[in-house]
């Protein structure tokens, strides 16, 4: 996992938005997040993930066979950050490169993806990605930031107090950061792996996770009036995506389960896609599991979308909370509405 340096806590907001603490905790369990510095986009991020991976795995680039980015927060339009990533490492020209476009469902997907690939045989060594830099979606100036940094004396700047307080809702959820994985094929007959993925999409929920603002289907592309109105900014209907994602992740996990003839006192750790604390709370309370057997850390870092399985896998193992041959489970639901869970065998 990678994450940017800088820390910035409910407490630095505030002086930018009209929240606390209190409020940012008792809704969300987030008490700090990590945004990366002006300049940096995920891109970067992804590739310190990927170097760290790589190292852990005592790979180098060129062992890459194909690489996976889940990313809803690119560098640019196009090209997609898989090919960014492949320059930065210095990858040969026969590495391909995969753009996954899944938002907090994206690493999930990634790894299904992964998984599909491999026992294709068409690849042998995947490099996994998920990085995002939602920093880039917050509207406001240079100056505003450097007064939550507290570089700057405040007050802040009138406009953009009431602006970000009108957008708290979802500008106190999301931070930077990134995780990679390497996912190899393994002929050992250990029984070591991805058991298998049950994977959903239901279009008709689109709305209640999205960006109104920009894209193709507009005339231009950005209008000055999507700024003024915010529609650049993501619309989050936190209740109704509370209701979807406390039945539809454990449905999820229950399936999986139920298909590779296990049951959930099989499973040693649950690790959900870290959007909320509370869903999270609730879902682990709908699968009737102990503290001990899930692990979350969206208090210290936020929404970081396709970065949040692969930064709560990694912190979980160095924490020591599984061991080899243990059955860990993978959950996520993110916009489009997609969902859904994944097994391995560690």
């Amino acid at each position: 996992m990678y994450v940017p340096p800088r820390v910035y806590t409910n407490e630095m907001l505030s002086r930018l938005m009209d929240t606390t603490d209190e409020w940012v905790v008792q809704r969300t369990g987030i008490q700090e997040r990590r945004f990366a510095e002006a300049g940096t986009g995920s891109a970067q991020l992804g590739v310190e993930a990927a170097r760290a991976a790589l190292a852990s795995a005592n790979l180098s680039p060129s062992d890459i066979d194909l690489v996976i980015f889940a990313t809803m927060t690119p560098d640019y339009y196009f090209p997609g950050n898989g090919g960014l990533l492949t320059a930065a490492l210095g990858m040969k020209p026969s590495t391909h490169a995969l753009d996954i476009r899944m938002q907090c469902a994206g690493f999930l997907s990634g790894m299904q993806t992964a998984d599909a690939f491999i026992r294709s045989g068409m690849y042998d060594r995947v490099l996994l990605v998920g990085a995002e830099c939602h920093s880039g979606l917050m509207p406001w100036p240079e100056s505003v930031w450097d007064v939550v940094k507290g570089e700057a004396e405040g007050p802040c700047d009138p406009f953009w107090r009431a602006t970000a307080s009108g957008m708290r809702d979802r500008a106190v959820l999301f931070g930077d950061g990134a995780g990679a994985m390497v996912l190899e094929a393994n002929d050992s007959g250990d029984g070591r792996g991805f058991l298998g993925f049950v994977m959903y999409t239901d279009g008709t929920h689109w709305d209640k996770l999205h960006i109104p603002g920009g894209g193709c289907k507009s005339r231009p592309y950005f209008t000055p009036a999507m700024f003024e109105s915010l529609a650049t900014i993501p619309i989050v209907e936190g209740r109704q995506v509370f209701r979807l994602a406390v039945q539809l992740m454990p449905a999820a996990v229950r399936e999986v389960l139920g298909r590779h003839g296990r049951t959930l006192d099989d499973v040693k750790l649950l690790l959900m896609h870290q959007a909320n604390l509370r869903i999270n709370e609730a879902v682990q309370k709908a699968l009737d599991l102990p503290d001990e057997r899930v692990f979350n850390n969206i208090q210290k870092y936020g929404n970081t979308t396709a970065g949040t399985l692969p930064i709560v896998f990694d912190e979980a193992s160095r924490l020591g909370k599984f061991q080899r041959g243990d059955l860990v489970c993978f959950t996520a639901l993110g916009a489009g509405l997609h969902w859904g869970a994944g097994l391995v065998s560690i």
